[in-house]
């Protein structure tokens, strides 16, 4: 009981060779080259055997029947005891031929599998470098038409597939959002002209009036977030200006001061001056988004801690991080996919339409950085955005 608790501890498991491919090729190749080496051993070995046991060991005698001499008796007492002796070292040689050949075939091994799974290497490499915002990359393996080209091919035909599908999905969202701007526009002025009757209108109708506007203002808060989300995901700015990220938190908190103080939230915000180069358009909706979700999903008398940075690359790295109960890791993770809630997935609603964290990483990704969404130990939730900062000098040397 206690040999299987030693033969499975972690060390031992992190010694223990994992499955890959490249561990099954090496005991292949080292396998065949072992197997070969014992061949050419035992082949060496038998010849040699059949090569001693040829020479006879009783003495010949000479012509007319005379006796052997004194000297060829001794020669062949002295072959007949060295015979057994020289076999046995030969044995012995080619059993410490066959330890090293098992070494040599080892390495050998390993070092072939390793030759002929670079290509493999590179392409899975590349394969997860490319994601929705780089689909225009390409493998363009080079070499022979091989099944490992043919393979590389075969995944620059899905990326093009791939390439034109989320293209036309941006087009068709972005179009969307323009067509649908006039119908949207032209029920508003119904509305206005409904409204606006000389005569006056019954309570009822303007009661009707409120609900619809507010719908409709939804409605277009909708389609201006689909419109930022497909610029971001397009992954093409027109805008590389100097974008002081600072003042943007600083204004996000205060046009929710009153919500803020609606909710008696506790608000802790640590802001450093950092300057990133971008678009100032989609950096200010993707501050605001951050912002506006702490505030709107953090339970009445929670908090929300906020920090600015800079970091080594140079980096500028904004955290927010609310209170609130226990969230699922796997959910949190998947909250940047577009209409991703926490607590069911939904098109829309009157308090936000599951798209705020997704234009969030779309922005992020635009502009060379990432988000990290993390569900806090202590309850809630932890955003971190971390995006190419420009250095200070530089920052200096533009003004």
């Amino acid at each position: 009981m206690q040999i299987g608790l030693l033969t499975d501890t972690p060390m031992l498991r992190a010694l223990r060779p994992h499955p890959t491919v490249r561990w099954r090729l090496t005991l292949l190749y080292g396998g065949l080259f072992l197997v070969c080496g014992a061949a050419l051993l035992a082949i060496t070995y038998g010849l040699f055997q059949d090569f001693v046991y040829s020479y006879p060991l009783k003495p010949r005698f000479g012509p007319g029947g005379t006796p052997p001499s004194a000297a060829a008796l001794r020669l062949v007492t002295a072959y007949a005891k060295a015979r057994p002796v020289y076999l046995h070292r030969l044995l012995t040689e080619c059993e410490i031929a066959l330890a090293i050949m098992a070494v040599v075939s080892g390495v050998l091994g390993w070092l072939v599998a390793g030759r002929a799974l670079a290509p493999l290497r590179t392409i899975t490499a590349t394969a997860e470098r490319i994601s929705d915002t780089n689909l225009h990359e390409r493998l363009a393996m080079a070499g022979p038409r091989d099944e490992l080209r043919l393979l590389a091919d075969t995944i620059d035909r899905l990326l093009e597939r791939l390439e034109a599908a989320f293209e036309a999905q941006r087009r068709f969202v972005a179009n969307a959002s323009h067509e649908l701007r006039t119908p949207l526009a032209m029920i508003r002025t119904t509305l206005d002209v409904a409204i606006a009757k000389p005569g006056g209108v019954p309570e009822q109708t303007r009661e009707l009036d409120a609900d619809l506007r507010v719908d409709l203002n939804h409605a277009d808060r909708l389609l201006e977030s689909f419109l930022t989300l497909a610029r971001a995901q397009s992954g093409r700015l027109d805008e590389h200006d100097r974008v002081a990220l600072e003042p943007i938190v600083t204004g996000a908190l205060t046009v929710r001061a009153d919500q803020i103080a609606a909710k008696r939230l506790i608000v802790d915000a640590e802001l450093v001056p950092v300057t990133v180069a971008g678009s100032a358009t989609l950096l200010e909706r993707m501050i605001e988004n951050v912002v506006e979700n702490a505030v709107r999903h953090t339970r009445a008398g929670g908090s929300i801690e906020l920090a600015l940075e800079p970091v080594d690359g140079p980096s500028a790295r904004l955290v927010v991080q609310t209170s609130g109960p226990q969230l699922d890791e796997r959910a949190v993770a998947e909250l940047a996919q577009p209409f991703k809630r926490l607590s069911r997935d939904r098109t829309g609603s009157q308090h936000g339409h599951g798209l705020g964290l997704s234009i969030v990483a779309a922005v992020a990704a635009a502009h060379d950085g990432r988000v990290e969404l993390q569900a806090r130990a202590e309850g809630g939730l932890r955003v971190q955005i971390t995006l190419p900062a420009l250095a200070p000098q530089l920052v200096a040397a533009l003004r």
